[in-house]
């Protein structure tokens, strides 16, 4: 951050210098000059002060980066099942670990889960640090940022991943803030540079533009990312090592009591789907949904959709793709009417085939399409389902 200096013994006339401000954020009181909020940084009362204002770049902290080494996963699990959000991240430590010669911790929370610890080695980690506790059997944010503050005094790693989860995103700044360092949430893509400097890009603004954030100068780097934005790597044997560590019971005091749990019924959401069918703008009425429906019912998939059919309330929320939306990587998807925004598109890019079909020749969604089809979905899906139908009726 930069200031403007102001020195008082050359201010013969104070209110003449408060003049030079356009936007009236200099002040003369009794006689005295002060800024307030308002400066712009403009720098015209620099030019015209005759000396009077002087600007002043602060130095920036510095950190010992050597000091800060290795890459940490958050490990979330609930009544003992791992989400796989953890198992991609994992995978994404490692590949970064490799570039810059360093260790994957694991960070297990809860109570009674150490049997975990093998698995979450045989999915990339160097070593997994089990922290298990009666009073950690639930996520409380207060007791599981105890723990994680224990862990980094410890260990000192360079970067922090975290799941872009419900508790994952509770977790993660309550933590950052207590070693007064960074967070980027919601990062679709992450690098590191050789100094250990982790390069992570999210979309903002709406999606518009893609921001590039560093924190180079403040460690641990925290990073949260959505669920399916990273591959799971190839499960392996387990090797490595496995590490207790406890906290003091007055760390793992709360002020939040669990009362009661109950499980909710699992839907199988489009995230968990191998085959989706996405019905964009191109689509006239609710009623032809129908047919983008039997078309991914016929492939064993899903039907999902834009933005622009949810505000409609044609269909389900939970059946969004987008930034907004879900974050999805199935095997097959079709695209029908979409014309691929930005915001569309960082949710499904990773899809391992992508078939658009669109009347638009320039429509953006054919620049990560993998067979894009040009013509008119009214006529394209019901010769699909015709062709589907007859090869399943040999």
């Amino acid at each position: 951050m930069a200031h403007i200096r102001i020195h008082q013994e050359k201010a013969a006339d104070p209110a003449a210098l408060a003049a030079l401000c356009p936007f009236g954020a200099i002040r003369a009181d009794g006689g005295k000059l002060d800024i307030d909020a308002g400066c712009k940084m403009c720098r015209i009362c620099i030019r015209r002060g005759n000396g009077v204002f002087e600007y002043v770049e602060d130095r920036s902290p510095s950190v010992d980066k050597s000091a800060w080494r290795g890459i940490a996963v958050i490990a979330e699990q609930t009544a003992g099942t791992v989400h796989p959000v953890t198992y991609e991240l994992i995978g994404k430590a490692r590949e970064l670990a490799g570039k810059t010669g360093q260790t994957v911790y694991c960070v297990l929370i809860g109570h009674e889960v150490a049997e975990k610890a093998d698995e979450l080695l045989a999915y990339g980690a160097d070593e997994v640090f089990v922290y298990d506790d009666p009073a950690l059997e639930h996520f409380r944010i207060e007791p599981y940022a105890a723990v994680l503050e224990e862990f980094i005094n410890a260990k000192h790693p360079s970067a922090v991943l975290v799941g872009g989860t419900p508790s994952g995103r509770s977790l993660a700044p309550r933590a950052a803030a207590r070693f007064r360092t960074g967070l980027t949430a919601d990062c679709t893509f992450l690098d590191m540079q050789p100094n250990t400097d982790l390069d992570q890009i999210r979309p903002a603004y709406g999606g518009n533009i893609m921001a590039h954030i560093n924190t180079p100068n403040h460690r641990p780097q925290f990073a949260t990312v959505r669920y399916k934005i990273f591959s799971i790597p190839p499960k392996g044997a387990a090797s490595g090592r496995v590490t207790r560590r406890a906290v003091p019971p007055e760390k793992l005091a709360s002020g939040i009591s669990v009362v009661r749990v109950a499980e909710k019924q699992r839907e199988t959401g489009i995230e968990e789907a191998e085959v989706l069918v996405v019905a964009g703008r191109g689509v006239r009425r609710a009623e032809d949904l129908a047919m983008l429906e039997e078309l991914a019912g016929l492939l064993g998939g899903k039907l999902a959709s834009t933005r622009s059919l949810i505000e409609a309330g044609w269909v389900n929320p939970r059946s969004q793709i987008g930034l907004s939306g879900r974050t999805v990587k199935p095997k097959l998807i079709i695209t029908c009417g979409v014309s691929g925004a930005i915001q569309f598109v960082a949710g499904m890019n990773g899809s391992e085939l992508i078939v658009a079909i669109n009347t638009d020749p320039d429509a953006p969604i054919f620049k990560v399409a993998h067979i894009g089809v040009r013509g008119d979905l009214y006529q394209i899906v019901p010769r699909l389902i015709e062709k589907i139908k007859n090869g399943k009726g040999r």
